[in-house]
């Protein structure tokens, strides 16, 4: 009769080019994360800018799309819907999605002081708002990267 004891066996380690593999897979995973969110936000742009034009036409308040603040703001809840319905989808909590929605709305938000200040003009905050929106959405995803790095 034969002894038959189960002996662990461990895995061998990583090795270095399997460590950094597996970082280089991780920084794909957020990238690629990044690029979908950053889709999502045009989708909600093309998609939703057209409701509210109907909508606030109806309402006879077709101006509010063509004042720098609240157009602004309104491109920015376009962006985050669309947006936040897609990270639910990958299944994020509520926290990272409000995370990310206020990446959305800060940059636009911090503009308004020079564009009252007439430093720049409303051309100037859509698109440093647009620019500065990206490094505000890597900071909110970098604040959680197991979040955004996984499967």
């Amino acid at each position: 009769m034969h002894n038959r004891t189960a002996t662990p066996t461990a895995d061998p380690a990583p090795t270095h080019a399997e460590a950094a593999d597996s970082r280089r897979l991780s920084a794909k995973k957020f990238g690629r994360h990044f690029a979908e969110m950053v889709v999502a936000m045009a989708v909600g742009m093309a998609v939703l800018h057209p409701v509210w034009m109907f909508v606030l036409d109806a309402l006879g308040a077709a101006a509010l799309m063509h004042n720098p603040y609240t157009g602004s703001l309104i491109m920015a809840t376009n962006m985050t819907v669309a947006m936040s319905a897609w990270m639910k989808f990958r299944g994020h909590r509520w926290r990272p999605i409000a995370e990310m929605g206020a990446a959305m709305y800060l940059p636009f938000l911090v503009l308004f002081v020079p564009l009252a200040l007439k430093l720049i003009d409303a051309g100037a905050l859509m698109l440093w708002g647009h620019v500065l929106m990206l490094p505000a959405m890597a900071v909110a995803m970098l604040l959680r990267p197991h979040e955004y790095a996984h499967c």
